[in-house]
């Protein structure tokens, strides 16, 4: 851990070497923002050693597109692990009570990134993987973005889609790849190690972080599991009907809230 008298926040570019946390294949790497209470060093080391009470779980960095805060950026970890041993809770509410937000923001988002090597054990696989997870977002893109929170206008600054034909899951891949939007996309393909999913606006609420974590992995193991033909006749109701509610409660509560569980809904607290 590092000491009091050495900088909390760390330059955008500062880039440790990755500890994983957790026992599986399937690892998730974090980066949330969070501003409006100070790009602050003793705000920061609070956080930072609610975070790392008992191992090195996470670091803070600049972020120039932040107005007064800074970046969370988790280690990988398991889902389990966010879940159970990771206090994310106590980490968010230590940002709540200093006085920061990121959903209430107009600058911060959630960030998810998946090991392309969790997706399979030959690049072949990895890249059916992939193809299948854009087509999902091009697919289901309204409903991704009222999961999100955020307005298409924040999309297209951020995260937008693709776009093209939506016709297999083949084509949706080729199509971004060849699209040139870099990396502010909703399933940024730029990096070489993960797939980043950006799409997600910026939350202190914890029920709503643990669901989208939960939504990207139950995504992550259904586009594995099904060869495209199948993942390609999959409607919003049929996933939403597939979700195991004991592996992925807080993603069910969510999903209801925002109107996208079926004929389900639920009331929710205002996201932070």
């Amino acid at each position: 851990m590092e000491e009091h008298h050495k900088k909390i926040i760390h330059d955008y570019y500062h880039k440790p070497e990755p500890g994983f946390f957790g026992d599986g294949k399937l690892y998730m790497g974090i980066e949330l923002e969070i501003d409006d209470a100070g790009e602050d060093e003793e705000h920061a080391g609070e956080i930072y050693r609610t975070a790392n009470i008992a191992a090195g779980h996470l670091y803070l960095k600049h972020d120039g597109s932040l107005c007064n805060g800074f970046e969370l950026v988790s280690h990988p970890m398991t889902i389990e692990y966010h879940k159970n041993k990771m206090p994310w809770r106590n980490v968010l509410n230590r940002a709540i009570h200093m006085g920061y937000r990121s959903h209430q923001t107009d600058t911060c988002g959630l960030h998810i990134h998946v090991s392309r090597l969790a997706l399979g054990d030959k690049f072949e696989e990895q890249e059916s993987v992939t193809a299948r997870l854009v087509f999902f977002y091009e697919k289901f893109w309204s409903e991704m973005l009222r999961f999100s929170r955020r307005t298409e206008e924040q999309a297209n600054r951020w995260s937008s889609r693709y776009g093209g034909v939506l016709s297999t899951c083949k084509n949706s891949l080729d199509t971004a790849k060849k699209a040139g939007l870099g990396r502010y996309t909703a399933v940024n393909l730029t990096n070489k190690a993960t797939i980043e999913f950006r799409i997600f606006r910026g939350t202190l609420r914890y029920e709503t972080f643990i669901a989208t974590l939960e939504f990207t992995h139950c995504l992550c193991c259904l586009a594995m599991k099904l060869d495209d033909e199948r993942f390609q006749s999959v409607s919003w109701r049929d996933f939403v009907s597939g979700i195991n509610k004991t592996e992925y409660p807080e993603l069910i509560n969510y999903l209801r809230i925002r109107g996208l569980y079926r004929n389900e809904n639920a009331e929710g607290t205002e996201d932070i």
